[in-house]
């Protein structure tokens, strides 16, 4: 980690590039992980990225949350993301906002409808039919997990400002997103994450 960057206080008050790079050493020191390994699509990769590793951890956490915090439209009235992946983001996202004074609802997305109550896909707040969301991930690969998220929200009749991922893969989530004419950003990409840890 940034020898700058070792307490709270500091983590605060960090530059965006000053904390950009500090995510950057957790990422590759803690979930960047080379071998062999099977992807949720069923593909096969030599590397694989477990970001709960990082998102799970206190200073990981409060990092996304200012980084993410920074990127967003000013009109963001929520936060989502499919679970698990994305839970923590929008937590820490959340978090951060109220401490920001720009408090900002997380919402989370079920993979499937709740079995029983209000047997619902979405976690979180009721907000107005119009709220503006940002729908967030950790690692995006073919794209579809979020978009997952994304159908769900408009279904119920939000309307979807952008994605944000941790990381992008570079294997097709991009393309996929510009096909539906969503915005998408990345913190990262799988070039960065290499580069660094071949460098370190």
């Amino acid at each position: 980690m940034n020898s700058n960057l070792t307490s709270s206080s500091s983590l605060l008050t960090a530059s965006n590039e000053d904390l950009r790079s500090t995510l950057l050493d957790l990422i590759v020191k803690y979930a960047y992980r080379e071998g062999d390994f099977v992807l949720s699509s069923g593909a096969r990769s030599s590397y694989y990225i477990n970001c709960k590793e990082v998102t799970l951890r206190a200073e990981g956490a409060l990092i996304i949350g200012r980084l993410i915090l920074n990127a967003l439209p000013s009109t963001t009235d929520a936060v989502a993301g499919l679970t698990l992946g994305a839970d923590p983001i929008v937590s820490a996202v959340s978090v951060v906002s109220a401490l920001s004074d720009r408090p900002i609802p997380a919402l989370i997305i079920r993979k499937k409808a709740k079995g029983h109550g209000t047997q619902a896909y979405i976690e979180g707040p009721s907000l107005p039919k119009s709220a503006e969301v940002v729908v967030l991930e950790d690692v995006v690969t073919t794209g579809k997990s979020a978009l997952q998220a994304v159908e769900r929200l408009q279904a119920a009749g939000y309307k979807v400002l952008q994605i944000i991922s941790l990381v992008d893969r570079n294997q097709g989530g991009r393309e996929l997103y510009q096909s539906q004419r969503l915005k998408f950003q990345a913190l990262f990409t799988i070039e960065e994450l290499q580069g660094y840890a071949t460098s370190t």
